[in-house]
């Protein structure tokens, strides 16, 4: 007998509460796993096998050119700006310059700015919103050597 003011635990008080603690565990696996793929930007390389043949060749040969690009985003202009230098430091001009600009976690922003190349800079007009930003920047050198190279990008607010 329970004493007054105090309730009795009975078997169906321990169900509903096993039953409404798992449903709620398996309602934040379903909501989180829709986010997981409705999100995925989708494959890096169609065939990774096939890519990993020249990995290690493509690889030397972009070190050999010695390299660094360095984005920067002006948010007054709306402008990224991406300054390529060899290994002294000076200007690199590239040829067939490609940009997948877009978040690290969703493709839903993803876009490809056109790129012009002013003052030793490629310059492009782009609004970007504050958070995490990544690019995929991949160009040649004057001889067809791939750069292919992956930057972070922050954007202040």
């Amino acid at each position: 007998m329970a004493e007054a003011g105090v309730r009795e635990i009975k078997g169906w008080h321990v169900l509903a509460f096993t039953v409404a603690a798992f449903g709620v565990i398996i309602a934040v696996n379903l909501v989180m796993a829709y986010k997981a793929i409705s999100t995925f930007p989708g494959l890096e390389v169609e065939n990774s096998y096939v890519a990993s043949q020249t990995f290690d060749a493509d690889r030397k040969a972009q070190e050999a050119l010695g390299w660094t690009v360095a984005p920067q985003y002006d948010g007054a202009k709306d402008e990224l700006v991406l300054a390529f230098a060899d290994k002294a430091g000076k200007p690199v001009v590239v040829e067939g310059l490609q940009v997948l600009l877009g978040r690290v976690t969703e493709a839903r922003e993803d876009s490809t700015p056109q790129f012009i190349y002013e003052g030793g800079v490629y310059v492009a007009k782009v609004a970007l919103h504050t958070g995490k930003w990544m690019l995929h920047v991949t160009a040649h050198s004057g001889d067809g050597v791939l750069f292919q190279q992956r930057l972070n990008l922050f954007v202040k607010g």
